[in-house]
C-alpha cells in the first residue's frame, strides 16, 4: 500500500466501518457525557476543545479534570494520565508486527486514531500478521478508527458546545 490515506477506497476499510458501527452509539454516548463534564469541570471551550482533539482518550480526560479543577499540579495529572493509558503500551505491542513496515510518522497517526474498541475488533479478526492477510488489514483498522474518531469527536464537540 502506497499511503494510509488511500485506504479508504480499500474493500476492508469499509468491514472496518461496518464492524465499528455497532459500538458507535455507544462510543457517541461516552463522548457527548465527556465533552459536557469538561466544560462543567471549568474548562474554557478553546480549552475543552484543545483537550478533545489531542488526547482523543475519554479515560484520561475525565480522569485528569477533577485533578485539573483542584489544581493538582500538571506532573500529577500527567501521572495520572499516563497510568489510565498505560493499556495502550499492550495495545501497540500487539499491533507493532502488523504496523512496523510503515515509517515513524505513519505509526504515530496509527496510534493517535487508536481506541479500544479498534484494538479489540482487530485482534478478534487478526489474531496474528499473515502475509496472506497484510493486505487488508491497516486498511481495515483505519475504517473502524476513523468511525470510531468520529463518533468520539463530534458528540464531544457538541457537548462542550451544549455545556457552555
Amino acid at each position: 500500500m502506497q499511503s494510509l490515506f488511500s485506504a479508504w477506497r480499500h474493500p476492508q476499510f469499509r468491514v472496518g466501518v461496518a464492524e465499528m458501527s455497532s459500538v458507535s452509539l455507544g462510543i457517541a454516548a461516552w463522548g457527548l457525557v465527556t465533552g459536557v463534564a469538561m466544560v462543567k469541570a471549568g474548562l474554557s471551550v478553546p480549552l475543552a476543545l484543545l483537550m478533545t482533539f489531542t488526547v482523543f482518550a475519554g479515560s484520561a480526560q475525565l480522569a485528569a479534570l477533577p485533578l485539573m479543577a483542584v489544581g493538582a499540579p500538571i506532573w500529577v495529572i500527567w501521572a495520572t494520565a499516563f497510568c489510565v493509558n498505560l493499556r495502550f503500551v499492550i495495545f501497540s505491542a500487539q499491533w507493532r508486527p502488523f504496523f512496523m513496515r510503515f515509517p515513524l510518522k505513519q505509526r504515530l497517526l496509527l496510534g493517535y486514531i487508536s481506541a479500544d474498541l479498534s484494538y479489540v475488533l482487530f485482534m478478534k479478526r487478526y489474531q496474528t500478521p499473515s502475509a496472506d492477510e497484510a493486505v487488508g488489514q491497516v486498511e481495515y483498522f483505519l475504517g473502524g478508527t476513523t468511525l470510531n474518531w468520529c463518533a468520539w469527536q463530534i458528540p464531544s464537540v457538541i457537548g462542550i458546545m451544549l455545556a457552555d
